[in-house]
C-alpha cells in the first residue's frame, strides 16, 4: 500500500508539474494480477484496484490500517469497469458486469476478486473510508442508481450522473460513490467548478482510450492542471476545485467521504473568480 501525503493550498502553488502529478495523481492504478492500494491521510481514504487475470485476488491488509482484515473498521465501494467478474464477500459471490457495483459493509472479513475470463478480465476499482457502523453488503447497477441529467450540447457538457452508493439508493456510513457519463460531443465535466470544504473527492477517469483529459485543480484564484490518461485517478482535497475537459467524451467514477453525504453540498465558484 502506497501512502500519499497531500500538499496544502500554500505549498501546491510552488510545485512543478512532476511534483503535482506525484502528489495528486494516481497513475499506475490498474495492473494485471495485482491489487493496488493507495492510502491518503485526507479523510483516511484508500483508493485501489484489482485486475484478476490468471488468479483470484484477495483484498488483504497491511500495517497501514493496523487491523486484522481490510474491512474490520472500513466500508468499501467497488465498481467494475472491465469485463464480467465477481466479488466474493464472506463466501457470497456477487457477479458484477461492466458498470455494476458493490457496497461491502464494515466487518466483512474476506473479499476476493475473480474474472470470468482471463482473455477479457474484470477491472475492479475501489474506494474505502472508515466506518462507524455495519450496513449490509449490497449489489447495485445503473438501473438501481439515482439518476440526474445535466448540461447542454451548447456548453459541451451534456452528461448523466448515476448515484450508486448514496442515501437515495442504499445506506452507508460516509462513502458516496457513482458514475458520470458524457455524451458524444461533450467534453467538460464540471464548469463552473466548485469545492467541497467538508469532503474529499476522488475522480477516476476511463473510456478515454488514447485521448487525454486536462483536470483542473487548486484554489480558484491559483488553478493548476494535471494531464490525465485512461484509468488514472485524481485525489481532490477539500480546498481544491475539480473540473476536467477531454479531447473526446469519456466517463469517470467519483467518490466522496467526509462530514456528510449530501450530494448538493457544494461551494460554487463564479467564473470571474477563476484564474
Amino acid at each position: 500500500m502506497e501512502i500519499r501525503y497531500l500538499a496544502d493550498q500554500v505549498r501546491y502553488q510552488q510545485m512543478n508539474s512532476q511534483e503535482l502529478r506525484e502528489t495528486f495523481l494516481i497513475q499506475d492504478l490498474f495492473v494485471q494480477d495485482q491489487v493496488s492500494l493507495y492510502y491518503t491521510e485526507t479523510d483516511r481514504c484508500v483508493v485501489g484496484s484489482a485486475v484478476p487475470v490468471n488468479q483470484a485476488l484477495r483484498l488483504s491488509v497491511g500495517k497501514e490500517l493496523a487491523s486484522d482484515y481490510f474491512a474490520e473498521r472500513r466500508e468499501v465501494g467497488i465498481m467494475n469497469i472491465g469485463a464480467t467478474g465477481s466479488v466474493v464477500a464472506d463466501g457470497t459471490a456477487y457477479e458484477l458486469r461492466n458498470r455494476e457495483g458493490l457496497y461491502v459493509g464494515r466487518g466483512s472479513k474476506e473479499i476476493v476478486f475473480h474474472s470470468a475470463s482471463a482473455e477479457q478480465p474484470a477491472k475492479f476499482y475501489l474506494l474505502s473510508y472508515p466506518a462507524h457502523k455495519a450496513y449490509p453488503t449490497k449489489k447495485v447497477g445503473k438501473q438501481q442508481a439515482s439518476t440526474v441529467a445535466l448540461g447542454s450540447v451548447e456548453k459541451a457538457n451534456k452528461r448523466t450522473i448515476f448515484k450508486y452508493i448514496h442515501p437515495a439508493s442504499m445506506e452507508s456510513c460516509q462513502l458516496v460513490m457513482g458514475l458520470t457519463e458524457l455524451e458524444k460531443g461533450s467534453v467538460w465535466n464540471t464548469m463552473p467548478p466548485h469545492t467541497h470544504e467538508r469532503r474529499t473527492e476522488i475522480y477516476m477517469y476511463f473510456d478515454l482510450g488514447d485521448d487525454l483529459l486536462f483536470h483542473f485543480m487548486g484554489a480558484p484564484e491559483q488553478t493548476r492542471h494535471l494531464v490525465v490518461r485512461e484509468g488514472q485517478a485524481v485525489v481532490s482535497p477539500s480546498w481544491s476545485i475539480h473540473a476536467g475537459v477531454g479531447t473526446s467524451n469519456y466517463a469517470f467514477i467519483w467518490g466522496m467521504g467526509g462530514e456528510n453525504q449530501e450530494f448538493d453540498d457544494m461551494d460554487g465558484i463564479d467564473l470571474d473568480k477563476i484564474n
